[in-house]
């Protein structure tokens, strides 16, 4: 495991490696992060840590643009309390952003892509925007991941036939689902629709297999409740929301 420092971009979500993920940047900590980002040199990677938020608002009340009557409340970590640790998980993802389109008023259009987990270890909010102190976090593969890994896929397409009051015809024509179990969970972990806490335990767990058997009960359990139910609307799970900061 090493450590470094990165910018911090706290979200009501949570960032799984291999998913992508559109941000529509606006308040001006994060409008500088983005500036700072795009300045570097075209060979150096554009990274910063996204973390999902424990306790605060991803947006600050009084943030330009939105309703209140609140003046501005000034510094970076504006939302998050006097120790903005706290209000974060202990685990986030490191985000690698593929473009970061500047607009005309001033506010960014960023597309990125997660790649690595890291255990947040300090949070430095004296800049414009926040850094944190993280330590990368190495997967190992854990016993039994490619058995389960077939379970997992076999309940997902369940899930998906349930969720989205599909026939079994109309699932044939979808992606495949990947092959190699830690790759596969995180996929699920990001599709399935679950709260906050329940993604962020996925997250962190430690090995792939340990992730997939979770991963197993839930889908299991949820397409179980949703049989119970007499219609569901069609979602696609691979659709991602544009955070809105």
């Amino acid at each position: 495991m090493t450590t470094a420092r990165l910018p911090l971009f706290p979200l009501n979500s949570v960032l799984f490696p291999g998913l992508v993920i559109p941000l529509n940047v606006f308040e001006q900590r994060y409008r500088a992060l983005m500036h700072d980002l795009s300045e570097l040199p075209e060979e150096m990677p554009r990274r910063f840590g996204v973390v999902a938020i424990r306790d605060g608002h991803e947006v600050a009340p009084s943030a330009p643009g939105l309703p209140g009557e609140t003046p501005p409340e000034p510094g970076p970590a504006a939302g998050f309390g006097p120790e903005p640790l706290r209000a974060f998980h202990g685990v986030g993802c490191v985000a690698d952003a593929a473009s970061i389109r500047p607009r005309p008023d001033g506010t960014y259009e960023v597309l990125a892509t997660g790649t690595t987990r890291f255990r947040l270890l300090s949070v430095d909010a004296s800049g414009p925007y926040l850094t944190g102190e993280i330590e990368t976090l190495e997967e190992q593969q854990g016993d039994g991941a490619g058995a389960l890994a077939s379970g997992v896929v076999r309940a997902f397409r369940a899930y998906q036939k349930r969720l989205a009051g599909a026939s079994e015809s109309s699932l044939a024509g979808r992606a495949e689902l990947p092959g190699e179990p830690r790759v596969l969970s995180y996929l699920v972990a990001a599709a399935m629709v679950l709260d906050t806490p329940t993604k962020q335990r996925l997250l962190q767990t430690p090995d792939t297999a340990s992730r997939l058997a979770d991963e197993l009960k839930l889908l299991r359990g949820e397409t179980a409740v949703m049989g119970k139910l007499p219609s569901l609307p069609a979602v696609d799970l691979t659709r991602r929301p544009t955070s809105p900061n």
